[in-house]
């Protein structure tokens, strides 16, 4: 599979991505990289700890790496919970999001890791 392939069933926006890179070599290296980040399993485990005034760093912070990385499927409701989670306390739809956001996550990371 290529690059362009992978951003294609994750629903990101490849030349996006591409205009701000400037190569596919980089953008293959950081795409990568994407599976290395933390930032999710920090979301993930602040979520569970009910510490939502952390869970709201780490969902801003995955919403800017999908924003960098033309993530558009997984951003959206990254955004989403983001805005949920802001001035960390939980207000409605929050968990809702992040069903979708470990969803989508799930299988950005499953369709990086066939590159």
């Amino acid at each position: 599979m290529t690059i362009k392939e992978c951003y294609e069933k994750i629903g990101g926006n490849y030349d996006e991505v591409l205009r701000r890179m400037m190569n596919e070599e980089r953008v293959l290296k950081f795409v990568k990289m994407f599976l290395r980040d933390t930032t999710y399993q920090t979301l993930c485990q602040e979520m569970e700890n009910q510490n939502y005034p952390e869970a709201f760093r780490a969902a801003h912070t995955l919403k800017g790496l999908c924003q960098n990385m033309a993530f558009t499927w997984l951003n959206e409701p990254t955004q989403e919970l983001t805005e949920c989670l802001r001035g960390g306390t939980l207000k409605d739809g929050a968990l809702e999001y992040f069903e979708q956001v470990k969803e989508r996550y799930q299988r950005t990371c499953d369709e990086i890791q066939k590159l």
